[in-house]
């Protein structure tokens, strides 16, 4: 649906995606048109020769054309220029946390 004004959006607006392509769980929609995304990973500790779990939050916009997406929701983001202080990535598509087959 294509009725929005977004000039941040990847498909409509002025901003390219290139670089990096991740995936994390959707965390915190309080903000507009910005969500947190948590990246869980494992980081190996070599003294102990185990992992241990780690992860990070991030700031990553999201256009109109996504605004079914609850907490949980497992979205795809693709890297694109600074876009403010915090947001460096895109979201690019979504899946339901019921869809995780």
């Amino acid at each position: 649906d294509g009725n929005y004004v977004d000039k941040k959006c990847p498909f409509t607006g002025n901003v390219r995606i290139r670089g990096r392509i991740l995936t994390g769980v959707v965390r915190k929609l309080k903000m507009q048109r910005t969500i947190i995304v948590r990246r869980d990973y494992l980081h190996f500790v070599k003294k102990y020769g185990r992992f241990e779990k780690r992860h990070n939050n991030m700031a990553v916009h999201m256009s109109p054309c996504f605004m079914d997406v609850e907490a949980g929701d497992i979205v795809t983001m693709g890297e694109c220029r600074p876009l403010s202080k915090t947001v460096r990535f895109n979201v690019i598509s979504t899946r339901s946390r019921l869809d995780r087959r």
